[in-house]
């Protein structure tokens, strides 16, 4: 069987192709696919080719973690907890023949494990595309319950869609609510519960927790020089570029630089639990949306349009 596609043939090369489908296995489900969302942090960097060396790393290549749909098959083994219908988030998969799946997301129909799904309420719609950020900003506080939980953020780094999840995340854990830097005017609206300014007008620099959600390794030191001694700065971003600081204002403030990586399992069911129970909104993130006929020009508005917070694919027709 056929599914269609978006396949990046090489960096900034884009098309829509008919791709073979995978054989169900033991655990597998096929999931026909309502949305897709595009990432603006690696999949920026699989477009324009910056990706560092990753993994299943190659062209032509499927990318997209961030897929809603509904089951439409399953394997008669391995799938308790299931049901043909049920609305399903899908963080990737590995789902077509002849190309690298990284991550495997983007197509009109998709084979999935379903230990890696998580069944979603089908009022969320393209919402349901937004859980992946979002468990992401929840790790980056939560650890994936592998220790203790860190402190919260005190200052944010950034009012995209990533800077907007993790301000929610903590107004909604009862923390204090962070500041957030936004160089961009336009992006400076929309908070809810917690204020966005341009960083110029801060004079803090006593702040406990930093988390960086930019991407940009050279504001690196600044931030170390808001900390208050003892202070944390948690990269919650993705970095193409090598990390580096001067130590002797790290050293004076015996700074925490920690990374914060993808999320795990534990981190995706907490959050999807916070959003069915209506303590974590996704309302007002999804800005665009396109029809994958038209996926060249959604990928350039996604990573060039700075009003564009959220692009969505949508598969439906």
């Amino acid at each position: 069987m056929k599914a269609s596609a978006i396949v990046f043939q090489s960096p900034r090369q884009l098309s829509v192709q008919s791709l073979e489908l995978r054989e169900l296995s033991p655990g597998q489900i096929e999931v026909e696919v309502d949305y897709s969302g595009i990432s603006t942090g690696t999949e920026r960097l699989l477009w324009d080719g910056s990706m560092p060396a990753f993994p299943g790393m190659g062209y032509p290549l499927v990318p997209g973690y961030e897929t809603t749909g509904h089951i439409v098959r399953m394997h008669p083994e391995g799938n308790e907890g299931l049901a043909l219908g049920d609305r399903v988030f899908v963080p990737g998969s590995h789902s077509f023949e002849g190309v690298f799946n990284l991550f495997g997301g983007a197509g009109s129909r998709l084979v999935a494990a379903s230990a890696r799904v998580v069944k979603v309420q089908a009022a969320l719609e393209q919402k349901a595309t937004l859980l992946a950020l979002a468990a992401t900003a929840y790790h980056s506080v939560a650890v994936g319950g592998t220790r203790e939980p860190a402190a919260p953020p005190a200052l944010i780094i950034g009012h995209g869609i990533m800077g907007r999840l993790l301000a929610r995340l903590t107004v909604a854990a009862g923390a204090p609510a962070p500041v957030v830097w936004e160089t961009h005017a336009e992006r400076r609206t929309g908070g809810e519960g917690y204020s966005v300014i341009d960083p110029k007008d801060d004079e803090r620099k006593d702040y406990p927790a930093i988390y960086d959600v930019s991407g940009d390794a050279s504001i690196i030191n600044s931030l170390i020089g808001r900390l208050k001694p003892g202070g944390e700065v948690v990269l919650a971003g993705f970095y193409k570029q090598d990390i580096s600081f001067a130590y002797p204002q790290a050293f004076m403030r015996e700074a925490t630089i920690r990374v914060a990586s993808e999320w795990k399992r534990a981190d995706l069911l907490a959050t999807t639990e916070l959003v069915h129970d209506g303590r974590l909104s996704l309302d007002g993130l999804i800005t665009h949306t396109q029809s994958p006929g038209r996926a060249h020009e959604a990928y350039e508005q996604a990573f060039g349009d700075s009003n564009c917070l959220k692009m969505i694919l949508d598969w439906r027709h």
